[in-house]
């Protein structure tokens, strides 16, 4: 029975935590989502870019 009781209070506690979370609007939540995948495309870029080098460089020295 006491575990019911912790569970019942976390379901309690939980939910009034989620009343007072200020949630985003759609407008903030697109932007944020077209930010985050701009920001990976570039870094993914980048970081194939210094990969190629670098695979280049290694094969140069090793000959």
């Amino acid at each position: 029975m006491e575990q019911i009781d912790k569970t019942k209070q976390f379901i309690s506690e939980a939910n009034q935590e989620l009343k007072r979370v200020t949630w985003p609007v759609k407008k903030h939540v697109v932007a944020s989502t077209w930010v985050v995948i701009a920001l990976v495309l570039v870094i993914s870029i980048v970081l194939g870019l210094v990969d190629a080098g670098l695979s280049r460089l290694v094969r140069l020295i090793l000959g």
